[in-house]
C-alpha cells in the first residue's frame, strides 16, 4: 500500500548490540528518561534554593521504588499473562511497567526520605513534578523498541509498522496501528512544558506542592484517551479497561487537590490583605 511509503516503522529488534555485550533497548530508554529527570529537577530544585545532589539521593531511592512499584502493578493487573508461568513476572527487561504504580512506589520511596532528611516536600514535588512526565515521555519509546503497546489499526500516513509476529489476534491483517507510544511521549513533553511555563502564570496562587497533583491531572487526561485507542489486552471492569478507570479516578482526586491548593492560598493571600 502507499501510505507505507510514509508509516512510522518499527525496530527489528528491542536488543542493541555493542560489540559482544547486548543491551535492552528497553531498559536504555528508562535509564535515558531517569538521567533527563534526575537533571530537571536538580535545576528546580536549586532554583528553590537547595542542594541540587539532593535530586540524585532521591532518585537512588525513588528509581528502584518505581520500578518495583511499576511491576507489580501490572503483575497485579494483567495476571492473566503470568498466570501458570510466574517466574516471568520478573523479566522487567522485556516491558511491562505499570505508570499507576511506578509514580506510587517512586513518591513513597522520596517522601520517606524526604522526612529523614528534613527535605521541604513543596518544594520537592514542585522539583519533580515536570521531571517526571519528561522521564515518562523518554521512557516510552522503549514499547516502540519491543513493538508492544500499540492502538487500533490505522491507515495515516504516521501509522507504526508492526511485524506479523507482534499483532494481536484478530488483527494479523493490518500492517499499521496508531503509534500510542508517540502520542504518550508528546503528551507527556506538553503537561512538562505546561507544568514550568503554562501554571506559574495561569495559577499565580497555587501551592508548589500541589505542581504536582497538575502534572497527574493533565498525564491522566491523555492517558484517558490513549488508553481508549489501545488494544493490547487488558483486564476490565464492567466492560472498560481498567486503567481508563484509574485515570478517571486519580485525575478526579487531583483535580480537587488542585482546586483545594489554590482555594487555601487564595484564602491566606485575602486574609494578608486585609489585616495589612
Amino acid at each position: 500500500m502507499s501510505y507505507l511509503l510514509l508509516s512510522i516503522p518499527s525496530p527489528s529488534s528491542g536488543v542493541l548490540e555493542i560489540g559482544p555485550i547486548p543491551l535492552r533497548a528497553y531498559g536504555i530508554c528508562i535509564a535515558l528518561g531517569v538521567i533527563a529527570a534526575v537533571w530537571l529537577a536538580q535545576r528546580r530544585w536549586e532554583e528553590r534554593g537547595h542542594n541540587p545532589d539532593d535530586m540524585a539521593a532521591v532518585a537512588m531511592w525513588a528509581v528502584p521504588a518505581g520500578v518495583v512499584g511499576g511491576r507489580v502493578y501490572h503483575v497485579i493487573t494483567d495476571n492473566q499473562r503470568f498466570r501458570g508461568q510466574w517466574f516471568e513476572a520478573v523479566k522487567i527487561w522485556e516491558g511491562g511497567l505499570g505508570v499507576w504504580g511506578a509514580v506510587a512506589g517512586g513518591v513513597i520511596a522520596a517522601y520517606v526520605l524526604a522526612r529523614r532528611r528534613g527535605f521541604d516536600l513543596g518544594d520537592l514535588f514542585y522539583a519533580t513534578a515536570p521531571a517526571i512526565p519528561l522521564a515518562q515521555a523518554i521512557g516510552r519509546f522503549g514499547n516502540w523498541f519491543n513493538q508492544e503497546l500499540f492502538g487500533r489499526p490505522t491507515d495515516l500516513v504516521w501509522g507504526l509498522e508492526i511485524d506479523v509476529s507482534h499483532r494481536p489476534t484478530g488483527f494479523t491483517q493490518f500492517e499499521t496501528f496508531h503509534p500510542t507510544f508517540l502520542y504518550e511521549s508528546l503528551w507527556n513533553l506538553a503537561v512538562a512544558a505546561t507544568v514550568i511555563w503554562v501554571v506559574p502564570r495561569l495559577l499565580p496562587r497555587l501551592r508548589l506542592g500541589y505542581y504536582f497533583a497538575v502534572y497527574v491531572f493533565l498525564y491522566t487526561v491523555g492517558r484517558l484517551w490513549i488508553e481508549l485507542i489501545r488494544i493490547d489486552s487488558a483486564n476490565r471492569i464492567l466492560g472498560v479497561r481498567v486503567n481508563v478507570w484509574t485515570s478517571i479516578t486519580v485525575g478526579s482526586i487531583a483535580l480537587v487537590a488542585i482546586w483545594w491548593g489554590h482555594r487555601e492560598q487564595s484564602s491566606e493571600a485575602a486574609e494578608t490583605a486585609s489585616i495589612s
